[in-house]
C-alpha cells in the first residue's frame, strides 16, 4: 500500500472516529473492570470473566489501534523493531483472551443452568482459567511477535511478519487459518451450542414447587434470562465486527495483488475499524441490558450533570446476585 493519500478532511474524519472508538473502549471496558473489581458482591465467577475480557479489549485499545491507524494512514513504521514485534503479538493475543474469556462465561453459565446441582467453579480455579488462557493466547501470538520485523521497501521502513522460506507464503496462510479456527469458528461453535441449550432449558422450563417458590424460581429466571441475552449480543456483536477483518488477511494471502487495488487503505481502515469497535460495544451493551452494571455505570459518571445515582443504584451493587 501507498501512503494515505486522499483529502485532508477525510483523513481527519478518520482519525475523529479512531479517537472516538479508542476513548469509548477505554472508558467503557475501563468502567466496566471497576464495577466489578470495587463491590464485593460483583465479584462472582462469571465477572471475573468479564473483566478478563475488559482488560484484554481495553488493552487492544490503547496499545494497537492508534498505532496501526498511523501505520495504515502513511504506510511507514516510524515506532522501530521493538514495538514492531509487539505490534504484532497484542491483537492475537487480545483477540484470544476476549474470545474465549467468551466461551469461558458461556462454559460457567451452561454448567450453573444445566447442572444446577453440581459444584460450581471456585474463584482459585477461575484465576487458574484465566491464567491458562492468558498463556494459551501468548503461545499462539508468539510466531508474529518473533517473526515480525522491520524492513526497507522503496526506501520506507515497513513492520512485517517475515516468515522463513515462506516463499510461497504457505505458511503464513497456514497460520492465519489456524487463528481464524482458534479464535473465531471453534470458540463461536461451543458458544452456539451452549447457548442454544441455556436458552431451551431456560424459556420452557416448568417452574416446580408451590406459589412462593414459583415467585422465587420466576424472578431468578428472568434475571438469568436477562444476564444470557446481554453476553448472547456480546457474542453476535464480536462476531459480527471480526468476520470481515478475518477475511481480509486470509485474502491477503491468497490474493497477492490485494494491497495495490486502488481503494485498499480505505477498505483497509474500514474493516479494521469495525473490528476494533467490537471493543467498545460490550460496557454499552451491560449498561443497556443489566440493570447492575446499569447502576455502576450511574455511580461511576454521577459527576455529569445529567447522570443522577439513587439510593437504588447502591443497592443494586450490594446485594447478592441471583
Amino acid at each position: 500500500m501507498t501512503a494515505f493519500s486522499q483529502p485532508g478532511w477525510q483523513i481527519a474524519l478518520w482519525a475523529i472516529t479512531y479517537l472516538f472508538i479508542v476513548t469509548a473502549s477505554i472508558v467503557g471496558n475501563g468502567t466496566v473492570i471497576w464495577i466489578i473489581l470495587s463491590h464485593q458482591q460483583m465479584r462472582t465467577v462469571t465477572n471475573y470473566f468479564i473483566v478478563n475480557l475488559a482488560l484484554s479489549d481495553l488493552l487492544m485499545s490503547a496499545l494497537n489501534t492508534v498505532f496501526n491507524f498511523i501505520y495504515a494512514c502513511h504506510n511507514v513504521w516510524y515506532f522501530g523493531e521493538g514495538f514492531c514485534r509487539f505490534h504484532n503479538f497484542v491483537p492475537v493475543t487480545a483477540m484470544f483472551v476476549s474470545i474465549y474469556s467468551m466461551t469461558a462465561v458461556a462454559a460457567e453459565r451452561y454448567m450453573a443452568i444445566i447442572y444446577p446441582f453440581k459444584q460450581k467453579l471456585s474463584a482459585a480455579n477461575t484465576k487458574v482459567i484465566i491464567g491458562i488462557i492468558w498463556l494459551v493466547a501468548c503461545g499462539l501470538a508468539f510466531p508474529q511477535f518473533f517473526y515480525a520485523q522491520v524492513i526497507t521497501d522503496n526506501g520506507m521502513a515497513k513492520c512485517a511478519v517475515a516468515w522463513p522460506h515462506d516463499h510461497g507464503q504457505r505458511q503464513q496462510l497456514t497460520y492465519h487459518i489456524a487463528v481464524i479456527v482458534l479464535v473465531y469458528v471453534l470458540p463461536l461453535t461451543v458458544m452456539f451450542v451452549t447457548y442454544s441449550a441455556i436458552g431451551i432449558t431456560l424459556w420452557h422450563n416448568d417452574v416446580p414447587g408451590d406459589h412462593t417458590n414459583m415467585v422465587y424460581y420466576h424472578r431468578k429466571t428472568v434475571a438469568k434470562k436477562k444476564f444470557v441475552r446481554a453476553m448472547v449480543a456480546v457474542v453476535i456483536t464480536f462476531a459480527i465486527c471480526w468476520f470481515p477483518y478475518h477475511l481480509y488477511f486470509i485474502l491477503g494471502s491468497i490474493w497477492k495483488e490485494i494491497n495495490r487495488q486502488k481503494y485498499i487503505q480505505q477498505v483497509y481502515l474500514a474493516v479494521f475499524l469495525l473490528a476494533m469497535s467490537s471493543a467498545m460495544y460490550s460496557p454499552i451493551i451491560y449498561c443497556c441490558l443489566n440493570h447492575r452494571f446499569r447502576s455502576g455505570f450511574r455511580i461511576a459518571f454521577q459527576w455529569c450533570p445529567c447522570v443522577k445515582a439513587t439510593e437504588r443504584d447502591q443497592l443494586n451493587l450490594s446485594y447478592p446476585p441471583p
